[in-house]
């Protein structure tokens, strides 16, 4: 534990890595360890360790290190990340992959403290099954870990979880959310509707806000929605398809008026312009995803089987949230990420010298 705790701290990627540790002589006598282990011996332990016992293991100990934040109301976020491989491991399945497309990988479905980059659970699933209804279980799981007290004050997502099935069952948990609902035929021409009215009111940021009542197919009931539109202010370029050619078109802007907008479902009672600032505070989860896969461990520590894959991810979780802790002790007043914090707090000029059976580090 202490090799694979050490290993994971100093920012290493692969079990490989561990061999770079095996000439500390201070490290191990500061955790009252005898000796650091060599690589194989590390696989060979972990793989040992039953899946079920070590799942429940990680769990109890990852929810344990961000139980502190549960105490003030916070958010919940969900999300899915993409870990490309290149070897013959279990679950590398071809499936949704933004940077390497027709790469297999697996799916890591996260769940944060929102904006304190806390991690409560991650589930490594094959890499097609990047879809909300994998996340949901461990949604549900996470949910049910928290007692009345400590639930979540809102369960924010994207559009991948602003479906009927992820909605009913916040519902029935009379759990509050905040999801953003794809563009269906019956968005775009509620859309449409809403686009000729004038009343717009800020939703901060240049972006502008509405609220109404939606019922898309598949949906037992009503839903309360807040429409976000945003005018384009850069330079735009058209372009379309005529026999076979692309022609195009520049816009121009005194004539014409060009938007982004998104569609937000949520059951609060929050006004525009709290709704639209909620959600746009979910895009800190993408720093986190960023950190942990580039600045921790997430990027590597992968075996063949899919077993170890899922004790590495959360193991790497638990020492990125003690991290924040610690980081954040040292340096109240800014959040410092890895790539900063670590030469900071870890490397330092020493000596350690033995008298009387004793060890002193100056």
């Amino acid at each position: 534990m202490g090799t694979w705790d050490l290993s994971i701290l100093a920012g290493h990627r692969r079990y490989a890595h561990v061999t770079g540790l095996r000439s500390d002589g201070v490290s191990p006598q500061i955790l009252g360890m005898s000796k650091i282990v060599s690589e194989d011996a590390l696989r060979r332990a972990l793989g040992k360790i039953p899946e079920g016992e070590g799942t429940e293991w990680m769990r109890k100990h990852l929810f344990k290190s961000a139980k502190a934040a549960c105490d003030t109301p916070w958010i919940l976020d969900i999300d899915t990340t993409i870990k490309t491989l290149f070897g013959h491991q279990q679950g590398a399945e071809v499936g949704y992959n933004p940077h390497k497309p027709g790469r297999p990988s697996h799916a890591y479905h996260a769940y944060w403290v929102g904006n304190l980059r806390l991690l409560l659970d991650v589930e490594v699933t094959a890499g097609n099954t990047t879809a909300s209804n994998h996340a949901q279980p461990g949604l549900n799981r996470v949910l049910d870990t928290l007692s009345a007290e400590q639930r979540p004050y809102l369960v924010r997502g994207d559009c991948g979880f602003g479906n009927d099935a992820v909605i009913r069952e916040m519902e029935a948990r009379q759990q509050s959310y905040l999801f953003k609902l794809r563009q269906s035929p019956r968005v775009k021409r509620l859309l449409q509707r809403e686009f000729t009215r004038r009343d717009w009111a800020d939703a901060g940021q240049g972006w502008e806000g509405r609220e109404d009542m939606i019922q898309l197919a598949g949906w037992q009931q009503s839903r309360r929605v807040v429409i976000l539109r945003r005018l384009l202010k850069d330079h735009l370029i058209a372009t379309q398809e005529h026999q076979g050619q692309l022609e195009f078109a520049f816009v121009d802007r005194r004539q014409t008026k060009v938007y982004e907008y998104a569609v937000l479902v949520t059951d609060i009672q929050e006004g525009i312009l709290s709704i639209a600032q909620l959600y746009r505070d979910r895009a800190d989860a993408e720093n986190g995803f960023d950190e942990l896969k580039n600045q921790w461990g997430w990027g590597g520590y992968t075996t063949r089987d899919l077993a170890r894959c899922r004790l590495s991810a959360r193991a790497v979780g638990l020492v990125y949230n003690w991290w924040s802790w610690y980081s954040r002790l040292a340096f109240p007043g800014s959040r410092r990420e890895a790539i900063t914090s670590r030469p900071l707090l870890l490397s330092a000029i020493g000596r350690s010298t033995k008298h009387a059976g004793q060890t002193h580090l100056f």
